[in-house]
């Protein structure tokens, strides 16, 4: 089964403007994905049939919103193969979700502990370990990349150890492109008790993310990856985990019973999601969810592979042009740099003829400072791009290889 891509494409709204009287060519899908009218036409009915808090109101917009609320738990659980809805945690992005686990494990850290990540995070899958460590004193270790950009996966394996208490890792880098085997990675941590998670911000929009299958702890991902909306994303986790996890954020829905000198927490998942919710994005996200699963992944992805072949297939036709980033495994994103010219510079002249890419460290200084350039420019493509665009790119790139070379 083929993808209809521009059946596809006639679902979001926003890909029929024009960028500087350019078509939009929007491949800057790694940062964000665009939206189908079907995520949009869901939160603006929440907001104008729905609107009302939900747990504790004692009236039908609130047991409307609850069920809706409640609803998008389940379809998020379903989409991501939980094996209970209690495991799935309302955040505000994979950053935030992260952070819940971390906030957590610090408070169980000690000098003498040790934390796995690799050279290819994201900053919030770096700093926020970095961090933890240095509160608690347990020590940081970086298992590194082969110049490809593709995981030393000996050398992850001499980094684990009795003492190794959590692994972190991306499951495809945000600046490479690169997919790692999360599940091989997620067993060999396990033999040595870690606790492990994968940053799932780059991995959740191909489809086919089966939490019980790779076998780790923690999964984080945010919805505004996943064509839903901004400000939404889950933290799932294993209900034994979960249960006793240290909680970070206090206040109103987590606790079980208050009292003037102390409180208790509630159950999962209301122990981890202090405050009022993101009720409409999480209807959002469900929406999204349950629009791209009606999709077929095997297409999906197919597409994408095809996508990514015209691309590198074309940039190694090009004179000047250096992908950063060739592991054999690959999903959905380039980087590239021109030589002699800026990546910003790259940037702003595609921009000019309405292609939308990114360009910078893509939040990965210290990936940036191992191959010691500045940053890349960055195109990152979705199942609404067509081959088209990817020749449209080039031509772009063309122009701004002649105009500033």
């Amino acid at each position: 089964m083929s993808l209809d891509v521009q059946a596809l494409r006639a679902q979001f709204p926003i890909l029929s403007r024009k960028v500087n009287d350019k078509p939009l060519v929007y491949l800057d899908n790694a940062a964000t994905t665009q939206k189908p009218q079907a995520v949009l036409d869901a939160i603006m009915d929440f907001y104008t049939t729905t609107n009302a808090n939900v747990h504790r109101g004692a009236h039908a917009l609130s047991d409307e919103a609850t069920r809706r609320f409640e609803k998008a738990r389940d379809d998020v659980a379903a989409f991501i193969n939980a094996n209970d809805r209690k495991e799935v945690i309302w955040t505000a992005g994979t950053t935030e979700a992260i952070n819940l686990v971390a906030k957590g494990l610090g408070q169980l850290l000690k000098a003498g502990d040790e934390v796995v990540v690799t050279e290819m995070e994201h900053h919030a899958n770096l700093v926020t370990w970095q961090q933890a460590c240095k509160v608690s004193g347990a020590t940081l270790k970086v298992a590194p990349i082969f110049d490809s950009g593709e995981l030393d996966t000996d050398a992850f394996t001499a980094l684990l150890n009795t003492n190794t208490r959590l692994v972190a890792f991306p499951h495809v880098s945000n600046a490479l492109g690169t997919l790692n085997p999360v599940k091989l990675l997620t067993a060999k941590a396990k033999k040595h008790g870690a606790l492990v998670l994968v940053d799932g911000a780059q991995g959740i929009a191909h489809g086919g993310v089966d939490v019980q299958d790779i076998g780790c702890d923690f999964y984080a991902f945010s919805g505004h990856k996943l064509f839903g909306p901004t400000g939404t994303g889950v933290l799932w986790g294993r209900a034994n985990v979960l249960q006793d996890w240290p909680v970070w954020l206090t206040g109103g829905e987590m606790i079980a019973d208050v009292t003037y000198q102390d409180a208790t927490w509630g159950e999962l998942p209301n122990r981890l999601e202090a405050g009022t919710p993101n009720i409409a994005g999480a209807v959002g996200l469900a929406a999204a969810v349950n629009w791209f699963s009606a999709l077929d992944t095997h297409a999906v992805q197919a597409h994408e592979k095809a996508l990514l072949a015209s691309a590198h297939e074309q940039a190694d036709a090009f004179d000047g042009m250096r992908i950063v980033g060739t592991a054999p495994a690959k999903m959905g994103v380039m980087s590239f740099i021109l030589d002699g010219i800026h990546p910003a510079d790259v940037g702003y002249i595609l921009d000019q003829q309405g292609v939308a890419i990114r360009t910078g460290d893509n939040c990965a200084q210290p990936l940036m400072k191992k191959f010691n350039i500045p940053g890349t420019a960055r195109a990152s493509f979705s199942i609404y791009n067509s081959l088209d665009e990817v020749d449209v790119l080039f031509s772009a790139l063309r122009k701004a290889h002649m105009m500033l070379a």
